[in-house]
């Protein structure tokens, strides 16, 4: 059959318009509303830049990815993700094959070269050298991201090394296979490929970015989601990435809408607004769930919520007074009145899933009033007050749980003061008196350096921001990152636990962390036991 050149140009013409038309009928995903109390803390949707809880519900199962994964809906194991197996070369360097045919969200295939430039000086370390363990690399925290410039924010070098302290290169072996060379032995290489800081991004769009602050708002990954649109503390719209490595995403669109308060998540869930409503209290479960269209899902997180001291503030300068405040506190109580027994009381800043570097005969300070007294007492403690900067329930029931706390502290003879804050740029402000703080700590992996050692050793945030500092438990730090003998280890662990928790202590665990979502009931998807929301095709049932 012959065809004229205008026949031909005609049936393109044609055919230019007749997919677009067929692809547009044919796409009937559903594009859903996520009613969220925040959606970052920084503005950015940088990894590096947002270590938040509320950034985890929206990075980690829907936008960023790293070469090692953690399987949300069966126990958080490590699984292949942008990497499809990997080896020990040496108790410094692991070696990792990549997943072939990887596309970034703007259609590049993902490379050793990116993965290289994703943990170089460019984008993670700065000016910063592979010694960092013991090391404080100090920073402000209180300041948030502008547009001026392509400098990384100092945030980011401290957020980097406290994930990855000794990481001297990236070596790109071939065009699919990548060695990290650490400049110390580390048993943990794997968790920290696994731990969100860790994820790939495309080295094209980062370097043709007009301005650092211009690729944190939309950043290039790999995800199955990209982002279409990002409104700071109002909303954020992810549209399916649809030559996803993993398959066609199950949503054409996600919508995260940022609502403060928890009636107006739950009014807006009601009324068919969003299909999905976060950090619900569970003092609201049973009135949700009383109406046969709604169910809430979740229960306890590898998180605990804490409170954390600064060790410099006048009166918390005596140990014996933040000890007296641990004491004071009768957890259990919380547990029961605000929680519903939905949660527990852990053995201190660590989780079972540590296995056996789980220190199995610790607790966490006894509730133990008259003990609190005698403290108080021998530190000559005299009434001064003490200010506790406080969010409006970022956390899931902070606002009670900090009124009981109050009351608990006034029992024995503390002054607490409640001073509210609207930011986090307010609660770490130099400004004024620091005293006692609200915070939560994860484990993004299951080994104390995950936690313990990523948030309270030398480049934890709470030292990185002049809030505490303990040269032993620095040191003990330090043999945690680098030692491969289990038994000095956990030694090492059980010491810095002694002196974070009850001789010097610099948090306070309160109770282990849990979220639950209300949802449609009639949509067939499931709660991680993590902030993380999983979109992924595993996980809806429309």
């Amino acid at each position: 059959m012959n065809l004229s050149r205008r026949a031909l140009l005609g049936a393109g013409a044609g055919a230019a318009l007749l997919p677009r038309f067929a692809i547009a009928q044919a796409d009937n995903r559903p594009t859903i509303s996520i009613a969220v109390q925040k959606i970052s803390n920084s503005n950015t949707l940088e990894v590096l830049r947002e270590q938040s809880n509320v950034g985890e519900r929206i990075f980690f199962s829907s936008l960023w990815e790293g070469l090692i994964g953690r399987a949300w809906l069966d126990e958080l194991k490590s699984i292949p993700l942008l990497s499809t197996e990997w080896k020990r070369v040496s108790d410094s360097v692991i070696e990792l094959k990549l997943r072939e045919g990887v596309k970034f969200h703007n259609g590049d295939e993902m490379t050793a070269e990116d993965v290289a430039f994703s943990f170089g000086s460019g984008r993670m370390f700065g000016d910063t050298p592979a010694t960092a363990q013991g090391r404080t690399i100090p920073v402000r925290g209180d300041g948030i991201p502008t547009r001026a410039g392509r400098e990384l924010p100092p945030e980011i070098p401290a957020v980097a090394r406290r994930s990855w302290p000794a990481l001297a290169r990236v070596e790109v072996v071939d065009k699919y296979t990548v060695r990290f060379h650490n400049a110390t032995p580390d048993v943990t290489l794997e968790g920290r490929l696994a731990r969100y800081g860790s994820e790939i991004i495309s080295r094209r769009a980062f370097t043709e970015a007009e301005t650092w602050f211009d690729w944190a708002r939309k950043p290039v990954t790999t995800g199955p989601y990209k982002v279409v649109e990002f409104r700071p503390d109002q909303l954020l719209v992810l549209e399916a990435h649809d030559e996803y490595w993993g398959g066609r995403p199950p949503l054409k669109r996600i919508r995260f809408i940022e609502v403060p308060e928890v009636p107006a998540r739950i009014n807006m869930l009601r009324s068919g607004e969003v299909q999905f409503a976060c950090d619900i209290p569970p003092d609201q479960i049973g009135a949700i769930e009383g109406d046969a269209k709604y169910e809430v899902q979740g229960g306890t997180i590898l998180n605990h919520r804490i409170s954390v001291f600064n060790q410099s503030h006048a009166v918390l300068r005596d140990a014996r007074v933040r000890r007296a405040m641990t004491h004071a506190l009768d957890r259990q109580a919380i547990v029961e009145s605000l929680w519903a027994g939905r949660t527990l009381v852990p053995k201190g800043l660590q989780w079972d899933y540590y296995g056996d570097m789980m220190v199995a005969d610790w607790a966490a300070p006894k509730y133990d009033p008259k003990e609190a007294q005698n403290l108080l007492k021998q530190a000559g403690y005299k009434g001064d007050p003490i200010p506790y900067r406080l969010l409006n329930n970022y956390y899931t029931n902070q606002t009670p749980t900090a009124q009981v706390l109050v009351e608990m502290w006034k029992a024995v003879g503390l002054n607490v003061q409640i001073e509210m804050k609207e930011n986090w740029t307010q609660i770490l402000d130099r400004n004024g008196e620091r005293g006692v703080y609200d915070w939560s700590a994860s484990a993004p992996f299951n080994d104390p350096v995950s936690c313990i050692v990523n948030q309270f050793g030398a480049n934890g945030q709470v030292q990185q921001v002049g809030l505490w500092s303990n040269e032993e438990s620095n040191r003990m730090a330090v043999v945690l990152e680098t030692s491969t003998d289990h038994a000095q280890r956990k030694q090492a662990f059980r010491r810095m636990l002694e002196i974070c928790e009850r001789e010097d202590p610099v948090y306070q665990v309160l109770h282990q962390n849990a979220t639950f979502t209300a949802k449609r009931r009639d949509i067939k998807w499931k709660a991680a036991p993590a902030f993380a929301m999983e979109f992924r095709a595993n996980n809806w049932g429309g």
